[in-house]
């Protein structure tokens, strides 16, 4: 299973790196790239103007498809909005919210991070 993420400021983008796991960047110039295996997607908190190209992937040719689920990474002092692009994102396209996280991931949050990636991993094989 591989990881997809977007990552702006780079906080994602260290929450990925410390997962270790196989993993695609949307590059924000050109989202269309197909994915031709199961994924789940990791996105930061931004308004959809700036997430838009998280769509544009999504919705490229079989990616939509393969999409299982969404985490969302963002800051609690958001309140209510804490990881709402990953919210809106789980809504728009009828798949599950599996995980949030804030900031870059504690290391916490990277072992259970890693757990729910097996518990997808373990569905498949079944």
């Amino acid at each position: 299973m591989r990881l997809v993420f977007f990552s702006l400021t780079g906080q994602t983008r260290r929450f990925i790196n410390k997962i270790g796991l196989p993993s695609y960047e949307i590059d924000t110039t050109n989202p269309f790239h197909e994915i031709n295996e199961d994924y789940l997607l990791i996105v930061p908190t931004y308004d959809k103007e700036v997430t838009e190209v998280v769509n544009d992937f999504i919705e490229y040719k079989t990616n939509q498809e393969h999409l299982l689920g969404v985490a969302g990474g963002g800051n609690l002092n958001f309140g209510d909005l804490f990881v709402f692009t990953a919210k809106d994102i789980a809504k728009d396209y009828g798949i599950p919210l599996v995980f949030s996280f804030e900031f870059s991931g504690t290391n916490d949050d990277v072992k259970n991070f890693k757990k729910v990636v097996n518990e997808f991993e373990s569905k498949r094989s079944d």
